[in-house]
């Protein structure tokens, strides 16, 4: 069998970035039986974030989010991790400090921890210095693991293989909600001028009216509203004039908005016949059709007045945010355009990506991506052919957004949550008052999500042990 071939008769497969994603798909490989060479560049050359030259060293919180598998996507993540054997995991567990439903830890006892596991494995070879350019010829499989912090000089070489526009800088987030918390009583589906543009139907925006009471009130929450400030190491990375906070924007004036993602015009208002004074659009953002993109609302107005002021629109009184705004400095690349589905890279294939490199958002997410990076270069180097986990499990649902189903021409980082999971069918739920069928929806996912993870694993021989 593959998982019995003699270790001399493997070549290594070379990992850059010893954060959690690169951490953790070192940790898959070596547990494997595949020699692995891990390169970080700390203590050699620092970043503008990190304290210490610490494997999987957590720089921004000490919490991975929550932790119930029931009714939280990001909890089936971590119960899917500990099933397919993680590192992350099993760290965190073990230096876990109390935090109500949350799995918040130790941060030095993790970092401590993670380290420890991957020096003291005799697979493991651990090389401190830069990858300043493309990885050697000779490297013939490498996971870059680079994170949001990646080297200017390796960026500049990714941006040479891949084209600048492929590689971003800078996040601007716009805020995302779940379908089915838009009232549609209020909200209406038209595009601009009933234009139907590349496979459209001229429907394809969900649109909120505003009346000049309403957008005079928004423009006022907007201007009083607590921001988030760039950290110091951020302040050198300007604006782009097309990604302006929306906030910024009402700054330079009361209408400015209205004369930019806000404007009405092309739109009718179905209930009154009419314009509305201004506009919100919603764009879908999966291919699912569960989630969508607030057109143009990328923000640094901190979380909590974030909810409360977009909740103010008409049609998003009761909405349910996948993602709230955001913008802050981040190398990730445009993955539906630039990787296939086991996240190599279609130029030169023996490049994979893991992390947060790949556009998605988290230490989670970060390490789920790393995880699945390891199995993917662990089969490969077991010639066994590679069946990525099915869309019904969180690993799988993440790695199908980044890979395929998120929208390359608006792609920006994603957390996981349940709108990229395909839903299930209602039928079970019937009679159910709404709030106990969305707990009981989301109770079922889970379960199938777990089970069919378990499946999975169970699949690929070399990296089920």
């Amino acid at each position: 069998m593959s998982c019995f071939m003699k270790k001399s008769s493997i070549k290594p497969v070379h990992v850059i970035g010893g954060g959690l994603a690169g951490s953790e798909a070192a940790w898959q490989l070596a547990r494997a039986q595949v020699p692995v060479i891990l390169h970080e560049m700390r203590p050699n050359r620092l970043t503008d974030a990190h304290q210490t030259d610490k494997l999987a060293e957590l720089v921004c919180s000490n919490s991975l989010r929550s932790d119930d598998a029931e009714s939280n996507a990001v909890g089936i993540l971590h119960a899917e991790m500990r099933i397919l054997g993680s590192l992350v995991m099993a760290a965190a567990d073990a230096n876990r400090v109390p935090a109500g439903s949350a799995l918040a830890v130790d941060r030095e006892g993790f970092a401590d921890q993670v380290g420890a596991t991957l020096v003291e494995h005799p697979l493991i070879e651990i090389v401190r210095g830069e990858v300043c350019n493309l990885p050697p010829i000779g490297w013939d499989s490498v996971i870059v693991a680079t994170g949001p912090l990646t080297s200017p000089s390796l960026s500049k070489a990714i941006i040479e293989l891949t084209g600048e526009a492929n590689l971003a800088f800078f996040d601007a987030i716009a805020p995302i909600v779940h379908a089915d918390s838009i009232n549609m009583d209020i909200a209406w589906c038209q595009s601009r001028y009933d234009k139907p543009g590349p496979a459209g139907t001229g429907k394809d925006y969900i649109n909120c009216p505003m009346d000049e009471t309403q957008f005079g009130a928004f423009i006022d929450s907007l201007l009083v509203a607590e921001k988030v400030h760039f950290h110091e190491w951020e302040t050198s990375t300007p604006y782009f004039e097309g990604c302006l906070p929306i906030e910024v924007m009402a700054s330079r004036g009361r209408d400015t908005l209205r004369f930019g993602p806000m404007k009405p015009v092309g739109l009718t208002d179905p209930r009154t016949g009419t314009r509305a004074h201004a506009v919100v659009q919603l764009r879908q953002d999966n291919a699912l059709g569960t989630l969508f993109n607030m057109v143009g609302f990328q923000t640094k107005l901190r979380y909590g007045p974030q909810e409360e002021i977009f909740r103010t629109i008409p049609g998003l009184e009761k909405a349910e945010f996948a993602r709230l705004g955001g913008i802050h400095r981040n190398t990730f690349m445009n993955s539906p355009r630039l990787l296939d589905g086991t996240l190599r890279l279609t130029a030169q294939p023996r490049l994979r990506f893991a992390g947060q490199v790949t556009g998605v958002e988290g230490y989670v997410e970060s390490a789920a991506m790393g995880l699945l990076t390891g199995r993917f270069a662990a089969s490969e180097r077991y010639g066994e052919a590679i069946t990525p986990p099915p869309n019904t499990t969180a690993h799988g649902a993440l790695l199908a957004h980044v890979t395929q189903g998120a929208d390359a021409e608006t792609f920006q980082p994603m957390n996981i949550n349940f709108g990229l999971i395909p839903p299930l069918e209602d039928v079970a739920l019937q009679g159910m008052k709404r709030k106990d069928r969305k707990k009981e929806r989301r109770r079922l996912m889970s379960r199938r999500a777990l089970s069919d993870i378990a499946v999975w694993s169970s699949d690929t021989p070399s990296v089920a042990a």
